[in-house]
């Protein structure tokens, strides 16, 4: 690595060499660290352009846009416009001021300073469930679980005295067919998903005549084994034009929704991915999107009234956790489809054409490619992080918590250049106190508890400042592992976590017991030796039973798979842990994962239903026993 390139990259927090989950440094290609300085608007593809480049380099402190509560840093003279209008003068150093988002005005310029809390208050002590949503279902339900058989569950765990329902992403999702299935690749992680909206709870059918209501019942899909989306969505959408609901006047939109509901109404038109709309069309300020807008208005207007329907659900959903420790935890992707609505309206401060994802290590020895455009750090910073503020605010403006996947991606995301494969990136640092500042300001600012998952390969610092700042780590049964590798007893588990038996991305309890993870990538081609993953799994399970036989909690080895399942919650009991989580597939017996990463099409990702009603699963004998030991707890 050339010094200039490697001061060059220093510079713009590109990193030019990693240390991999043996702990070993990598050596970063040069040419991948040209490529993403490239992808920052920093040309490096030349000893010229380096020198030029760093000749325009960012060099010294500049003013911070996110501080915390109570520092003095130093900024110069001039002033700060509180948010209630006030102003306090500034002589060389911030003084004391109140939590908010305020306008520093120094030196003749002004900018934005958010005042964030040093740290959280502490999450109440509880118990509660983590949840697919398009899993669940009632009698009532459109071949995918909505937003009101999610009212009836939280309604039901609050019976219990459930203190906590963490839910998966319900982040809007193209509505173009195919029809998106994955809730981690959202068209826009602001807005709502439209496939869960409730058409019979809407106003529209309530208002209906007998005979539009017969019609629209008629179109109710079958359930089936594997959920449908394009069938929901064809459904709902025919259900919705027999309503013709009453649309919103567009003048009165705020207008971020203007515009998300512009993409939807444009996309409709001209293809999902905006990358391929006429070129006029691909800036959501251009006056050509202007006139399509007026032109499309009905269209833009069905899609801002989706979202509002949405929002009212979730407002119900909400308020049947009421009187919970917690309440409803939404979970927030690490990014979105890039050729969705919010890389088009927020291109500005996104790359576009990067996409990220991990590097190679022991499970995904070629990488991982998610696909999602990372933002830029340092139009975020231009920003005052305004964009990613509105971002976390949408999200908790529906639930009382925020789970961050990938939580690491506020300090750095693996980003791959334009036309690479995923072992040919590199780590781009973010201003992780910024951005931990911001989730933090905006969690306190709504009394929200926050969990950041912090699971796989992360450096220590994460986890430490999670813990200073008041969020909750992730403790997974499988990963509470010693220094020598061994299954750790409950008592030694975090007490600042949110504990699990499992997540979305790993074999439920029962699959993991019955070596189902290792069956389902041999099958599929994904495993170089198979026979040696078995052997693991095998001994896994026989490492964790054996923990559950020394904690008493088994009387021996030979234990049935429901015996274990039962055992592994009173185990999530015992743990300090702040939160713990029991998940519906764990408890009725559900050997099939949710999702099975590293495939798409091949394994039946996110279309698994659960094979109970709400009612059903909440008077299964095994879910009965585990609310009672986490009712004891």
């Amino acid at each position: 690595m050339d010094d200039r390139l490697a001061e060059l990259a220093a510079a713009h927090g590109v990193a030019i060499a990693y240390e991999n989950g043996d702990r070993e440094r990598v050596e970063v290609d040069p040419a991948v660290v040209v490529a993403v300085l490239g992808q920052l608007g920093v040309p490096a593809d030349s000893p010229d352009a380096v020198r030029e480049s760093l000749r325009r380099a960012p060099s010294g402190p500049s003013v911070p846009s996110v501080v915390r509560q109570g520092d003095p840093v130093p900024v110069g003279s001039g002033e700060v416009v509180l948010e209630d209008g006030g102003v306090v003068e500034v002589d060389g150093a911030l003084p004391d001021l109140p939590l908010g988002w305020h306008r520093l005005r120094v030196d003749g310029r002004e900018s934005t300073l958010a005042v964030t809390p040093a740290t959280l208050p502490p999450v109440p002590r509880t118990w509660g469930w983590m949840t697919q949503l398009y899993a669940l279902r009632t009698p009532g339900s459109w071949g995918i679980g909505d937003y009101a058989d999610l009212r009836e569950f939280v309604a039901a765990a609050g019976r219990d005295d459930a203190g906590a329902v963490l839910v998966s992403p319900v982040a809007a999702v193209a509505t173009t067919h195919p029809v998106r299935k994955s809730p981690y690749s959202p068209s826009s992680r602001r807005f709502l998903n439209p496939l869960h909206l409730a058409v019979t709870e809407t106003d529209a059918f309530r208002a209906a005549d007998e005979q539009t209501r017969r019609e629209v019942l008629a179109l109710r899909p079958d359930a089936g084994d594997r959920i449908d989306h394009d069938a929901v969505w064809r459904a709902k959408t025919a259900a919705v034009d027999l309503l013709r609901p009453r649309l919103p006047d567009l003048a009165g939109l705020d207008p971020a929704l203007l515009d998300f509901a512009t993409f939807n109404a444009l996309a409709e038109r001209h293809g999902s991915d905006w990358r391929t709309w006429p070129e006029a069309l691909r800036h959501p300020g251009a006056p050509e999107v202007a006139q399509a807008r007026a032109d499309l208005a009905e269209r833009v207007a069905l899609h801002a009234w989706y979202q509002l329907q949405c929002a009212d659900q979730l407002a119900a959903v909400r308020q049947a956790a009421a009187g919970m420790a917690v309440g409803v935890v939404h979970d927030l992707p690490v990014g979105v489809d890039p050729g969705g609505a919010d890389a088009w309206s927020l291109r500005d401060v996104l790359a576009s054409a990067v996409t990220v994802g991990a590097p190679p290590d022991a499970f995904s020895p070629r990488g991982q490619d998610w696909a999602l455009p990372p933002f830029r750090p340092d139009r975020l910073a231009e920003h005052g992080y305004v964009p990613f503020r509105d971002m976390i605010r949408a999200v908790l403006a529906h639930g009382d918590g925020i789970r961050v996947d990938h939580v690491a991606g506020l300090w750095r995301l693996w980003w791959i250049p334009p036309g690479e494969t995923p072992d040919r990136g590199t780590y781009v640092r973010y201003d992780a106190e910024a951005m931990l500042g911001v989730l933090a300001l905006e969690a306190h600012r709504a009394g929200a508890a926050v969990i950041g998952e912090d699971l796989g390969t992360v450096p220590k610092q994460v986890t430490d400042s999670l813990q200073e700042r008041g969020v909750l780590s992730c403790a997974v049964a499988w990963f509470q592992r010693d220094d020598e590798g061994r299954p750790l007893p409950p008592a030694r588990w975090p007490a600042q976590a949110a504990a699990s038996v499992s997540t979305h991305d790993l074999p439920t309890a029962p699959g993991f017991l019955a070596g189902e993870h290792v069956r389902a990538r041999a099958e599929l081609g994904l495993l170089a030796d198979p026979e040696a993953e078995y052997r693991t799994a095998a001994d896994e399970r026989a490492a964790i039973v054996g923990l559950l036989v020394d904690e008493g909690l088994l009387a021996d080895q030979d234990a049935s798979a429901q015996e274990i399942v039962a055992a592994l919650h009173a185990l999530l009991a015992r743990t300090p842990c702040a939160l713990v989580f029991a998940a519906p597939p764990d408890l009725i017996g559900e050997t099939r994962q949710p999702n099975l990463p590293g495939t798409v099409d091949e394994y039946p990702n996110w279309r698994l239903p659960l094979p109970l009603t709400v009612a059903e699963l909440m008077a299964h004998p095994a879910v009965r026993e585990a609310v009672a030991v986490f009712q004891a707890r």
